[in-house]
């Protein structure tokens, strides 16, 4: 008996059972689909917060107060940006193992002194940040409330990622003259503006006006915050209207290069210690996010996190796998009787064995193929807020092991099915 007799007695063993045969491959099609989702999900993820780093920029330092050791200073958006973190990993700048000392705030004079290149030479540029959370804005009759009003520097565009679409930045000259002129994101613009280009016109924020010289490039949603609800005007503008001259919430400092950054971080450091004081073992009262190692951080995390999704997703798989050879054995024992006659007649052991294994590979072979379809229509649509990206590796894996898997556990059944004495068999009723 050839291969190809041996297919088509399998077909004909499935198709008399069809209902059997479908549910059957609905086990393997779900473990299949599932692990190929999870992984989309899981990779989905991981994308998503490599863009939402890298949109801060891969050369910056980010310092903000710390909220441990020497207490820090004021800061929410400080806290809300930079989390956690220190030299060690890209985190804190000091762990909190020595003596407390006066926390200092942050201030301008410390980005100066920062931007030194006598004390930084590794730096290229520092952005002193101040923020108003949740301000009321108006353009007439429209209102809308920004998340964020950012007070800094011109050089907090570039240092930040964040690109002008259309008009330009504010300048260093409006900087100085504490002019009220403000770059606003795409949400405040569609909300206030609509289809009016907003160029050259003012808005009030809280009562105060500004006048719009650009609107930044869009760049989506960041979790549950609109990172495009943003507004960004001179620190001394938003100082004066909105915040006061307080301690800063952050200072975002750009490194002249990749490879310069750990260098930049280890110069600041050094600055800030001087001169906060902080000598010695004693806890810094100001933290350090360094992006890059963040990214490396959070890059390893979901992978571990994606590889978690795909295995609890293959405990499907498995369950499928025992259904396959549960539903085996009951058709080794329904066609007893048949295999008796077969035997009989000549079948060799190897065409009983090679049938009953075809069919329980096919069993697996198209419920796979069905599972992939099925996930990679799933991935197309948003799920918990993510986009799926599908990994190729991830369906010839899929695949791959819902194959197996039917070779395994088709096995038994057909070895059992194989090893029937033909006379014991014809007189099985």
């Amino acid at each position: 008996m050839n291969g190809v007799e041996v297919l088509r007695f399998a077909l004909r063993g499935l198709a008399a059972n069809k209902m059997r045969s479908a549910l059957t491959m609905l086990g393997i099609l779900i473990g299949v689909a599932a692990v190929i989702l999870l992984v989309a999900i899981g990779e989905g993820s991981s994308q998503q917060i490599q863009q939402n780093i890298q949109r801060l920029g891969a050369n910056s330092l980010t310092i903000t107060p710390s909220t441990s050791g020497g207490g820090g200073g004021p800061g929410g958006f400080a806290r809300a940006a930079g989390g956690g973190g220190g030299r060690d990993g890209g985190q804190a700048g000091r762990q909190n193992t020595g003596p407390r000392v006066q926390a200092r705030d942050l201030t301008v004079d410390d980005a100066r002194a920062l931007a030194d290149p006598a004390n930084a030479p590794s730096v290229k540029s520092v952005s002193p940040v101040v923020t108003a959370q949740a301000q009321s804005a108006a353009y007439e009759g429209a209102s809308h409330s920004i998340s964020q009003l950012v007070g800094t520097y011109p050089s907090y565009f570039e240092a930040s990622n964040k690109p002008v679409a259309k008009g330009s930045y504010f300048y260093n000259d409006d900087v100085l003259a504490a002019r009220k002129v403000v770059v606003i994101g795409q949400t405040v613009a569609e909300n206030l503006f609509g289809a009016v280009d907003p160029l050259g016109k003012q808005i009030t924020v809280s009562g105060v006006p500004f006048t719009v010289v650009g609107v930044l490039k869009e760049t989506g949603s960041s979790g549950f915050q609109d990172a495009d609800d943003v507004a960004i005007a001179p620190l001394p503008a938003v100082q004066q209207s909105l915040t006061g001259f307080g301690p800063l919430g952050q200072i975002l400092v750009q490194a002249k290069s990749a490879e310069a950054v750990d260098a930049a971080q280890a110069e600041v450091t050094e600055v800030l210690d001087q001169r906060h004081g902080i000598t010695g073992s004693a806890s810094a009262d100001y933290r350090i996010l360094n992006q890059a190692t963040l990214q490396e951080t959070v890059s390893a995390a979901t992978g571990t996190f994606t590889v978690l999704l795909g295995a609890v997703a293959a405990i499907s798989l498995l369950v499928g796998g025992i259904g396959i050879t549960n539903i085996m054995l009951v058709t080794v024992t329904e066609r007893t009787r048949e295999i008796g006659i077969r035997k009989a007649i000549g079948a060799p052991k190897g065409a009983i064995l090679g049938q009953f294994l075809a069919e329980a590979t096919m069993l697996s072979l198209v419920g796979g193929l069905l599972g992939v379809l099925i996930a990679v229509a799933g991935a197309q649509f948003t799920i918990a807020g993510v986009r799926p990206v599908i990994v190729p590796t991830s369906i010839a894996l899929a695949l791959g092991v819902s194959v197996v898997i039917g070779l395994f556990f088709g096995s038994y059944p057909a070895n059992r099915a194989a090893g029937l004495r033909p006379i014991e068999a014809l007189r099985f009723e």
